[in-house]
């Protein structure tokens, strides 16, 4: 599986995630409502920020999400932990500015994101922190079922309790 394929549809286009990006990323991120709910909430604080940068680097699976009418930044996204035993694939970090919020771009996004990984896996798993209801409510309307709890330690990031959630492909009606 490409993790890094680039995908659009009418609103979005997700592109490889490139050291380059920083700056134009950090920029959306440094809002601290958009890390409101999240487990992390000092995300928009620029050396913690660093640190999820470096982190979304490393895994080789991450994207930034362009508006594409306007070729603005409007978040980031990213595919990690790929198991070609069990088939599955994991969606999550992701996030998009205020000014995107209830236009449709999670949805948009994270659906390009699920027919990419459905062409080869049978499985896409989304780690969402247990206080970030807006989180867990945007995947749930995507069909996804909350399927157990963890910790987790993000990326150079303190452990956190997270639920587990998953769509599986013959379950996702693509929109």
């Amino acid at each position: 599986m490409n993790l890094q394929a680039v995908l659009e549809n009418d609103l979005v286009k997700l592109i490889p995630l490139e050291e380059s990006h920083f700056e134009g990323l950090y920029a959306v991120a440094s809002d601290p409502l958009v890390w409101e709910q999240h487990p992390n909430r000092n995300r928009y604080e620029r050396e913690v920020f660093k640190v999820f940068f470096e982190g979304a680097m490393a895994s080789r699976g991450a994207y930034l999400v362009l508006d594409k009418s306007t070729g603005e930044i409007a978040g980031s996204s990213r595919y990690y932990e790929l198991d070609d035993k069990k088939k599955s694939v994991a969606v999550g970090y992701t996030f998009v500015g205020r000014k995107y919020w209830g236009k449709g771009f999670n949805p948009a996004m994270k659906a390009l994101m699920l027919a990419h990984a459905f062409k080869y896996v049978d499985t896409v798993v989304f780690h969402i922190g247990a206080s970030n209801f807006r989180s867990q409510k945007a995947i749930e309307k995507l069909g996804a079922v909350r399927t157990g709890e963890f910790e987790v330690a993000y990326y150079g990031e303190p452990v956190r309790p997270n639920f587990i959630y998953e769509i599986r492909k013959e379950g996702w009606l693509a929109p």
